[in-house]
């Protein structure tokens, strides 16, 4: 059994063959899939894909290279969204200062908006962190430390880090501030070698397989759409780097992913 915590299958590039793409993750083991949105569009793009596909759940969120869109009724359509028994997430938000399409403080602003719904909501974070590591890593921390505080019971799964490359510090105070850590197709590149070390360091509790699709393709798939089947190529790539069994990676991660998204079993 496995599961796929990331995959954007509500853009044009599945349009034509989405029933296929789903029906090859269903062959390769996958059970649950995770469809983020980037958007107020998108979000509501992926809350309609878990109507008609039993077996995937939505995340719902502005991600900061849309921050721009963000309007006056944006957060109460985001909390109107999350209230659909299918939402298990609020994402994918955060902050991308390599792209800079916002200001950084709509980023900022803006995030701690959702970290905030998601508090009112009782819903992990999906986050993606581009070159923002340390205004990131100060708001994050603080939030699940105040959840902590006020005993909100997601301040034991408050997230994860989406497509994780950080530092073995970073790596230790999120794990200790119980966050998790996506595992996406970077880790199979050849050239990827630190990437890599620091994956085999992270504890397997902490750990979600990914694939982004459409994007970051694994090897030996690099250049092509991304797919949700490839999840189980990350897989192979985590058991050669942890010294473990496949099944037990695929055990471990889906486990991880169930404690987190807390999406039950499979109808």
């Amino acid at each position: 059994m496995l599961a796929d915590t990331h995959c954007h299958l509500y853009f044009d590039t599945f349009a034509e063959d989405l029933d296929q793409v789903l029906e090859r993750a269903q062959n390769a083991g996958v059970k649950r899939i995770l469809v983020p949105g980037i958007d107020l569009e998108s979000s509501r793009d992926a809350v309609t894909l878990t109507e008609k596909y039993p077996f995937l759940k939505a995340a719902i969120g502005i991600h900061p290279n849309d921050a721009l869109s963000w309007a006056s009724n944006t957060l109460q359509e985001l909390r109107d969204l999350a209230s659909h028994p299918n939402v298990a997430a609020i994402g994918e938000i955060g902050l991308d200062y390599f792209r800079d399409r916002a200001p950084r403080e709509l980023q900022i602003k803006i995030f701690r908006e959702q970290l905030e719904l998601a508090a009112e909501r009782k819903l992990p974070v999906v986050i993606h962190n581009r070159d923002a590591v340390e205004d990131i890593w100060d708001v994050l921390a603080a939030w699940q430390e105040d959840l902590a505080r006020e005993d909100n019971e997601i301040a034991a799964r408050p997230g994860v880090l989406h497509s994780y490359d950080g530092t073995a510090d970073l790596s230790e105070d999120a794990f200790n501030h119980h966050f998790y850590f996506g595992v996406s197709g970077p880790v199979t590149f050849k050239n990827a070698r630190t990437r890599q070390e620091m994956i085999a360091r992270l504890p397997l509790e902490a750990l979600l397989i990914e694939t982004d699709a459409p994007f970051l393709t694994p090897h030996p798939h690099r250049g092509q759409r991304n797919e949700p089947a490839y999840v189980a190529l990350i897989v192979d790539k985590l058991a050669d780097l942890h010294n473990q069994p496949v099944n037990l990676i695929a055990e471990r991660t889906s486990r991880n992913a169930d404690r987190l998204f807390q999406w039950g079993a499979v109808d």
